[in-house]
């Protein structure tokens, strides 16, 4: 009896003790549920309520870090500038500016130059970074890109100290020739003639200014916005009526060909004027009872047909030289010429503008004694309004809306554009 009851003690306390032991476990258990990890540690670090909604609405790309380096959110125009790679903030600077930040909680800024992606030639983006705390675990990174901004202010300094010179010419002359008119009151024909120089002076100043105002629209207005498809036969008729009277005067032919059936796409106003100016250069720079030519005509290209527009003339012709900076502003090839023609410099800047606005380009032959052939290529109405309306769709696909690393799985892919672009020598006009 005294076994029995030993034995059933024994047996009692055992099964006390596993009871024990096994919500001790369970309890135990509970608690590394509950405990932290380094995954959980990283998964648990989002953005607090409302930041994606602000940061989705900045122009600003933006990248987010958590406490080991790691980039929990980025804008997809962080990646397209090649800020983040691989889930990792790329740019080294940028990094240690997070650190420290990070660690003394401090408001920190900088500018740097970065390579562009895609690019051979050593091009720099310029950026502003700025980096604050967000939170007491994320670091927020904020960066905008300032390579447009100081393009333009370089243009624009180089585009007053070259009006202001310009200017200077037919202003000058103007106030000597006023002063000559009033000095030489009493005599008719002194005035007379001085009269006229002025109107010439006047004239020159007023195609400067207008050349000025054309300028400035063809690089500030955006042809994709008000286009239609336009006749190429239409464009040329514009032309040649624009420069009738002065080849008539010149007896100059004006002939052309090739043009039936060719439409291009974009603005009718902006090419007219490249057209145009083209035209009347060659007029202008052609010896008297001799022939400008345009010709069009439908070449195969890889992203769609082209539409070629040649104007050749019998001029001078241009220097190997002359022929790198003739697309420059304000460049004269002779301006002893120009002056007698009235050229100011602008109308092949015009003409390399509207075309590049349009996903074109100009390009010219040309050697001395024998002439020049400029060439305006344009896409066909047909391609070139597939590309104007898939440029309006992906228009907004870089968003400021925060993505995670995983939707970005080739953070190296780069985009690269190509294009040939071959100086020959000019077909013979009918």
């Amino acid at each position: 009896m005294d076994v029995n009851a030993a034995v059933a003690a024994a047996a009692a306390i055992a099964g006390v003790c596993t009871g024990v032991i096994a919500v001790l476990a369970f309890r135990w258990s509970e608690r590394e549920q509950a405990r932290p990890t380094r995954t959980s540690l990283h998964s648990e670090a989002v953005l607090p309520p409302g930041v994606d909604t602000v940061l989705s609405v900045l122009r600003s790309s933006a990248v987010v870090l958590d406490e080991s380096d790691a980039v929990v959110k980025a804008s997809s125009a962080a990646y397209a500038l090649g800020l983040v790679r691989g889930g990792q903030l790329a740019v080294e600077p940028m990094l240690l500016m997070a650190r420290d930040t990070r660690r003394d909680g401090e408001i920190r800024q900088i500018e740097l130059d970065l390579p562009r992606r895609g690019s051979s030639r050593g091009d720099a983006l310029a950026v502003s970074a700025r980096v604050a705390p967000l939170g007491s675990r994320l670091v927020l990174l904020l960066v905008e890109d300032l390579t447009e901004a100081r393009r333009i202010e370089a243009v624009r300094r180089d585009f007053v100290a070259n009006v202001s010179h310009e200017l200077k010419t037919p202003v000058g002359a103007l106030s000597l020739l006023s002063e000559a008119v009033s000095d030489a009151a009493e005599d008719p024909e002194a005035v007379t003639r001085f009269a006229g120089r002025m109107q010439i002076e006047a004239t020159r100043l007023t195609s400067l200014v207008q050349e000025l105002i054309d300028l400035s629209r063809v690089q500030n207005d955006d042809p994709l916005e008000d286009s239609e498809p336009i006749s190429v036969a239409g464009l040329v008729d514009e032309a040649v009526d624009r420069c009738r009277q002065t080849a008539g005067s010149k007896q100059i032919t004006l002939a052309a060909g090739g043009i039936a059936d060719l439409h291009v796409w974009g603005n009718r106003g902006q090419l007219a004027a490249a057209l145009g100016n083209l035209v009347e250069n060659a007029v202008n720079y052609s010896p008297p009872r001799t022939r400008v030519g345009i010709a069009g005509r439908r070449i195969a290209a890889p992203g769609g047909d082209l539409i070629e527009i040649a104007v050749t003339d019998q001029g001078i012709g241009i220097s190997s030289v002359d022929r790198e900076r003739i697309f420059e502003r304000f460049y004269r090839v002779d301006p002893a010429r120009s002056r007698a023609t009235g050229g100011t410099g602008l109308g092949l800047a015009i003409v390399k503008h509207v075309a590049a606005s349009h996903g074109g380009e100009v390009t010219v032959w040309s050697a001395e004694g024998q002439g020049s052939t400029f060439t305006l290529r344009l896409p066909e109405a047909g391609s070139a309004r597939e590309k104007a309306e898939a440029h309006r769709r992906g228009r907004n696909r870089l968003s400021g809306a925060l993505q995670d690393p995983a939707d970005f799985e080739d953070e190296d892919g780069e985009e690269t554009f190509t294009s040939d672009r071959h100086l020959s020598a000019p077909e013979v006009l009918p």
